[in-house]
């Protein structure tokens, strides 16, 4: 029983804290002044209680996204949504129908993007976007594994892959 561990990417959250602490580093540099051979820091100006509120926030939700732990581990006979908090584990025996390929609304480079998974206990797929996962190409290539056992995505009513005829 093989298993492949895909941690969650937490790079958005190191660049989004890191720009923002950038941000109020050189306002605060801009802004303030030097006298007497002294750097006095301007704390009347509302802009800097902004920068330094959202260099907090981002701080806070990349800590909060470290302490989640989030990870995609797939077995050769299941995959597991892991988190600190809670664990979701579905069979490949369950799954209805399979998809890989661009998600629509996203217009980013890579053929491989998005996959779908239709299980047969629930109402709306799951959906699993491959570039949030570290190590994709190898994600792909597992999904692609186990969408070999199953049934490929069945067209929609007003699919042109559809064969109806109405």
């Amino acid at each position: 029983m093989e298993e492949k561990i895909f941690k969650y990417k937490l790079d958005f959250y190191y660049q989004q804290s890191l720009i923002y602490l950038l941000t109020l580093i050189l306002y605060a540099g801009i802004r303030g002044s030097f006298i007497e051979d002294q750097f006095s820091f301007v704390f009347r100006d509302p802009i800097v209680y902004i920068i330094i509120l959202f260099v907090v926030v981002s701080f806070a939700v990349l800590l909060l996204n470290i302490r989640r732990d989030r990870k995609l581990i797939v077995f050769t006979d299941r995959f597991v949504f892991y988190s600190r908090s809670r664990r979701r584990e579905f069979a490949v025996i369950d799954i209805e129908w399979m998809h890989i390929g661009k998600e629509r609304s996203v217009q980013t480079a890579g053929r491989f993007q998005h996959i779908s998974i239709k299980l047969k206990n629930r109402s709306l797929p799951i959906h699993i976007r491959v570039g949030r996962y570290e190590r994709d190409r190898e994600l792909v290539a597992e999904m692609e594994r186990i969408a070999q056992k199953v049934p490929g995505r069945k067209p929609g009513r007003f699919s042109p892959f559809s064969n109806r005829k109405e």
